[in-house]
């Protein structure tokens, strides 16, 4: 279920209202956490934070890095949290602290899957966003295209 929107507002308003509400919620967390020199966009038919193309142009694929996204789709909301699962102590810190909150783990590849905005720790996912500057994030990505070129 992609969306066609050209900007944030677009995507928001094609929203049933329930889901409009907790993309907002969660939306007003990124963008009240997310360290200074990401961007909000549109891509790949989803909010999302990322590196601009300017700082950082060197990608793989010629899109900008994503470090997180928001998505509603078919049957659940869903947060992208790309930097988290590229980190395997990352990862496994963040399963930890979810697991800790005693709300529904749902979790795919890279990514964490909600029904109802109860059932996303907001405190965690605050965390989890200001973890990395631009700068860290960046680094992160040049590691593991290092491991990958010599492992």
């Amino acid at each position: 279920m992609q969306s066609k929107a050209n900007t944030v507002a677009e995507y928001l308003e094609e929203l049933p209202a329930e889901r409009r509400a907790a993309i907002e919620t969660v939306r007003k967390v990124i963008l009240e956490n997310l360290p200074e020199g990401y961007e909000e966009a549109m891509n790949w038919g989803m909010i999302t934070y990322q590196v601009p193309l300017k700082t950082y142009p060197k990608t793989y694929n010629g899109q900008p890095l994503m470090l997180a996204a928001l998505a509603s789709q078919k049957n659940t909301m869903t947060v992208y949290l790309t930097a988290i699962y590229a980190d395997e102590t990352a990862r496994q810190a963040f399963e930890t602290a979810y697991r800790a909150t005693g709300k529904r783990y749902d979790v795919g590849k890279s990514c964490v899957h909600f029904r109802k905005l109860d059932d996303l720790p907001l405190d965690l996912l605050a965390q989890s966003i200001a973890a990395l500057s631009v700068e860290q994030f960046i680094a992160q990505v040049e590691a593991a295209k290092s491991t990958r070129k010599h492992g």
